[in-house]
């Protein structure tokens, strides 16, 4: 079982929450969230949009096609996208921040643009944008309760979320008795932090709490399944450690919808490097040196990474990066991205 924590709970005895939130992603990675404030029935609205939404016919969810974005916005159809090279066999529609294009754009502002919506349902686009502020609002209570538990100040983290944060938000469907058992490979966030909502009783989610231990992770009535990303693990030399997670394909006659939230920041937005107190430093085990998958301190370094090598039909079309190609000389090895 992860560690159950309530954000209420810091209101009353804020010391308290930030130990518990402090060892919760010191040593686990992940978490479930409860007494975050987003009412029941915004996430009851959230998840049967998502449903309307995949029961559209095929023909009506491909006319926003990921392919017709040069920022990774849009609807990818089954087996659309990829982690280590292999399919992921999930549908998905991504949904960033609503900005123009950037003029003349090279490496990672491609991912600045408008979205995709879809026509249908009628209440998707409101809704998803204001699940994007709500959901906003809990990150970043959390960095700065994060930062304090740390010995930093309480805004430390603040200047990288002031301007254009680079939030993410996937509505994702795995379909079960497919024939695959991949939803999603094994993989990392790639930024920040992520608050995952997904429906009840949905089973497939499975977290690494130790290399090649792989726990079931069910969902908590009420509560987001947290994580942190890559950028945490950076800031703090490796005291917080971003976990490795996948998710299964559901059995056959089921399926699962989960949704994701990203809390990124700016694309240039350089995450700061916290000098530690000597009894947590004396426990930082330093950032993971993985030479295929390697961290770096800005943002958008990262994402750029991550979408590129997920999405190689999109990298290959409207940037021209040869699927055998990374558009980082530093990365070498098969894709990475973010989602559950």
């Amino acid at each position: 079982m992860l560690p159950v924590l309530d954000l209420s709970d810091a209101d009353a005895d804020a010391d308290a929450f930030r130990r518990a939130l402090r060892e919760a992603a010191h040593t686990a990675g992940f978490f479930y969230l409860t007494g975050h404030g987003v009412p029941d029935a915004q996430t009851a609205q959230i998840l049967d949009l998502a449903r309307q939404f995949f029961a559209l016919p095929d023909a009506e969810k491909n006319a926003i096609s990921q392919l017709k974005s040069p920022h990774f916005r849009g609807y990818s159809r089954l087996g659309g996208e990829l982690t280590n090279g292999r399919v992921d066999w999930r549908e998905q529609i991504d949904i960033g921040p609503e900005r123009p294009a950037v003029p003349g754009a090279r490496g990672y502002w491609h991912l600045q643009g408008p979205n995709l919506w879809p026509a249908r349902p009628a209440a998707f686009r409101a809704a998803l944008q204001a699940w994007d502020r709500s959901l906003s609002t809990v990150g970043m209570r959390l960095l700065r309760h994060w930062a304090v538990s740390l010995g930093a100040a309480e805004d430390l983290f603040d200047a990288a979320f002031a301007s254009r944060p680079e939030t993410l938000i996937k509505v994702v469907r795995y379909p079960g008795g497919t024939g695959h058992s991949q939803g999603v490979g094994a993989h990392k966030d790639a930024g920040v932090l992520t608050l995952l909502l997904v429906e009840p009783e949905s089973a497939g989610l499975q977290v690494e709490r130790s290399p090649g231990d792989w726990v079931d992770v069910a969902p908590l009535p009420g509560a987001f399944i947290v994580n942190i990303g890559e950028l945490l693990e950076v800031a703090t030399g490796g005291y917080l450690r971003a976990t490795r997670h996948r998710v299964l394909a559901p059995p056959p006659g089921t399926d699962r919808i989960s949704v994701p939230y990203f809390f990124n920041p700016a694309l240039d937005a350089t995450i700061p490097r916290i000098t530690l107190p000597p009894e947590l430093a004396a426990q930082a085990r330093g950032v993971e040196d993985d030479p295929a998958n390697p961290l770096f301190s800005t943002y958008g370094e990262n994402a750029w990474k991550s979408r590129t090598r997920a999405h190689p039909d999109v990298a290959e079309r409207h940037h021209g990066i040869a699927r055998a190609q990374d558009p980082h000389p530093a990365n070498q090895s098969g894709p990475l991205h973010e989602g559950a």
